[in-house]
């Protein structure tokens, strides 16, 4: 199967009350470990691929990989999506290149201007086959090169969301419910709620339109415990509940991105090999559990968290 847009995907996760899961890549072995699970479950998938992971694996690299992946895995739907682009230039070189989804982020713009700017993507992506998620309030946390400090989070405001959709013509949108980027989401103690009464308002408004979520990570403890027992430092790294993100999936939210989960499953995975064979040096040595790693976290997660395991 070619790799595909969002549209239809959504559509049937919309109907079958699950949700699509959206893994950030940036080398082969992280987009291998997705797809296998992804493609031994039946499930759809979407690879997205952020701006840094963009200049540092290169865009060329990143898109024949996922074609490649599409051609191991021909009996489920791929979308290959940009994530938090950040200007209509970034956005455009993303499509004219193989992109068949973008994210326009201009979430921190005044209402009107990121109608403006998210306008434009949309009808540029539409002329040329694509779609756009954009976004409306803002998430706490770091992921990449996108930094909003705690406490200056907003939560996406739900009179404003049919006027956006409206006058953008955007064909999902990411809402702000108490999620956040990174690892290090929340401090110790602090346990995590998502505003379902926001995501309510918002679907209730929307009827039928896919609602997406960032900063969905649950941090698992095993990895962080795995990284700090063989050298690693993370105290404190707190992130979503899964089964919050479990109640989300079977409302209206049709896309959840997964943005460190993988990362800390690899870094656990890498830690412990070295630990445990400090005199091997071959990448392929280390870079296989790790793949391995990836794909066990992300069949837990297509699974047990998003339920569109069998959905391709």
């Amino acid at each position: 199967m070619a790799i595909v847009t969002t549209k239809e995907m959504f559509q049937k996760a919309y109907n079958g009350g699950y949700a699509v899961g959206a893994f950030n890549v940036n080398n082969m072995e992280i987009i291998q470990g997705i797809t296998e699970a992804a493609g031994e479950l039946k499930a759809p998938v979407i690879l997205q691929v952020s701006k840094g992971a963009r200049n540092y694996a290169n865009h060329t690299y990143l898109v024949k990989l996922v074609e490649a992946a599409a051609a191991e895995n021909p009996d489920i739907p791929i979308a290959l999506h940009l994530d938090h682009g950040d200007s209509f230039e970034l956005c455009k070189s993303c499509i004219d290149g193989g992109f068949t989804s973008v994210m326009i982020d201009a979430s921190s713009k005044p209402f009107a201007e990121n109608i403006e700017l998210t306008k434009r993507v949309v009808e540029y992506a539409h002329d040329h086959g694509a779609v756009v998620e954009a976004e409306l309030g803002t998430l706490a946390g770091v992921e990449d090169e996108v930094m909003v400090e705690s406490g200056k989070e907003m939560f996406t405001r739900p009179e404003e969301v049919e006027e956006f959709v409206s006058k953008t013509g955007c064909d999902s949108l990411a809402i702000a419910i108490g999620t956040s980027h990174g690892a290090y989401k929340f401090k110790p103690g602090t346990t995590p709620q998502l505003r379902f009464d926001v995501l309510e308002e918002c679907a209730k408004r929307l009827p039928g339109f896919p609602i997406v979520l960032h900063g969905a990570s649950s941090v698992p403890q095993e990895f962080v415990a795995e990284i700090n027992q063989y050298g690693g430092n993370m105290p404190g790294a707190i992130g979503i509940p899964e089964e919050q993100l479990a109640q989300a999936a079977k409302m209206a939210v049709c896309k959840i991105n997964i943005d460190s989960d993988i990362r800390l499953a690899m870094t656990a995975s890498v830690r412990k090999y070295f630990a445990e064979h400090p005199d091997h040096f071959d990448p392929r040595q280390w870079l296989k559990p790790a793949r391995q790693a990836v794909k066990d976290m992300v069949t837990h997660k297509i699974v047990d968290v998003l339920g569109c395991n069998g959905k391709a």
